[in-house]
């Protein structure tokens, strides 16, 4: 991906969000290859959620956090994703869904956050979760407050990162009751698959519509 200074990929990713999303066409090239959730579909009793994508400069390049969540008996035990949760009843909609939980997992104050779209919404079989990616930015980079209960550890990624065909791969993932195989993104020793890294692909995307995955 062409290098471009923070304020430029804002105003990029601003305007493209306005317009129609790659959404399946990024989705599919980092969908599991085998899995037994790939014939669930949504229904009714499907909840809703959503994630914060905040997108903030270091040396006037975009960079966005992803947390490793702690280990508990669930789908999303020590995985890497983006801060977010399901949707509450006090939440007036899934845009405060997504800055609410930011605020409570890495400590983002949602007023200072400006929201620039939503990305396309992915439904995740296992946990049965409708998830929307809201993505914001900051103009200065922030200061987290990790909160220790629900995160390990938080990663402070640069955009371009994810545009290095080196890092893409290819595994067997166990999650309860399955053996995914499936690609993902190598992110310090940890693999990101699922729905983040088709979030983060769709983004990438939006930022350079002639984006390829060396496939091996």
């Amino acid at each position: 991906m062409k290098k471009q200074n923070f304020s430029l990929s804002i105003g990029k990713i601003q305007k493209k969000l306005r317009k129609e999303l790659p959404g399946e066409k990024a989705h599919q090239i980092m969908e599991a290859l085998s899995a037994k959730y790939l014939t669930l579909k949504p229904t009714e009793k499907t909840r809703k959620s959503a994630v914060l994508i905040l997108l903030y400069p270091i040396d006037n390049e975009v960079y966005f956090p992803l947390i490793l969540r702690n280990s508990y008996d669930g789908f999303h035990s020590n995985e890497i994703g983006f801060p977010g949760g399901r949707f509450e009843i006090s939440d007036e909609n899934l845009v405060q869904t997504a800055l609410r939980e930011a605020q409570e997992e890495i400590g983002i104050n949602p007023d200072e956050v400006k929201i620039l779209g939503l990305l396309t919404e992915i439904y995740i079989g296992p946990s049965d979760f409708n998830v929307l990616p809201v993505v914001g930015y900051l103009p200065n980079r922030p200061d987290f407050i990790q909160d220790c209960r629900e995160v390990q550890q938080i990663f402070e990624l640069k955009l371009d990162y994810f545009s290095d065909p080196s890092i893409v791969g290819c595994s067997e993932i166990s999650i309860p009751g399955d053996l995914v195989t499936t690609p993902y993104y190598e992110v310090s020793g940890h693999k990101v698959w699922g729905a983040t890294a088709k979030i983060i692909l769709e983004l990438l995307f939006i930022l350079n519509n002639n984006l390829s995955i060396k496939e091996d």
